[in-house]
């Protein structure tokens, strides 16, 4: 029997430099800390090719880096058919959720498409934009920091939803996706109407 594959998490902002990679080496490491190495596979992309090659912005890096979180990243952009073996496609923004749930090929696809802060249970759920962390990309040091704690403060949230979808996935060689979907969206199901607020104004990162 081979090894069952991994519960495939991505994030995505818009140029894949600042919110995104961030996202991913946070969550990366709450997965290794949980014992959830091998069995979820994490990484990140931009709804937009303009970063394509480069590496994370410096600032992000710093904090990362002054928080003790690893990174070795390299931008890359979004494509529809990742969502044919992804599990969860985690928006940073109600810009990217509408973006990514229109390029959806499927219902189903669009459905694996979900806010990052809507797994924050102290986020402001009813707030216009109250959901989204913001683009530090125009700003300095402080406004990285502040994207940190918020991705940190939600990523609690969702390593729980994918630590249930992982179990509800088995051990098995068939990995269950729609079980381990339905899994991931029960700890937002309330949510989802404050996850379709307005779209949010094109941004750098």
């Amino acid at each position: 029997m081979r090894d069952p594959s991994p519960y495939r998490v991505c994030f995505v902002c818009t140029g894949n430099i600042c919110r995104s990679p961030m996202a991913e080496s946070v969550f990366r490491a709450h997965a290794v800390e949980a014992g959830l190495d091998g069995l979820v596979e994490v990484d990140s992309a931009g709804t937009g090719p303009w970063h394509e090659g480069d590496g994370a912005d410096r600032r992000a890096i710093d904090v990362l880096t002054a928080h003790d979180y690893e990174q070795d990243h390299i931008a890359r952009q979004f494509r529809v058919e990742w969502f044919d073996h992804l599990d969860l496609v985690i928006a940073l923004d109600s810009g990217h959720l509408h973006e990514l749930r229109a390029l959806a090929p499927t219902p189903h696809d669009a459905a694996k498409v979900r806010l990052l802060r809507s797994y924050d249970p102290d986020a402001d759920h009813d707030a216009l934009g109250g959901l989204d962390v913001p683009d530090p990309y125009f700003g300095g040091l402080d406004d990285f920091e502040e994207c940190l704690e918020m991705i940190e403060a939600a990523s609690g949230g969702l390593l729980d939803a994918v630590a249930r979808a992982v179990d509800a996935s088995g051990t098995g060689a068939e990995k269950g996706v729609e079980n381990a979907g339905k899994a991931a969206e029960s700890a937002t199901a309330e949510n989802a109407s404050a996850a379709d607020g307005p779209d949010a104004g094109k941004e750098s990162a």
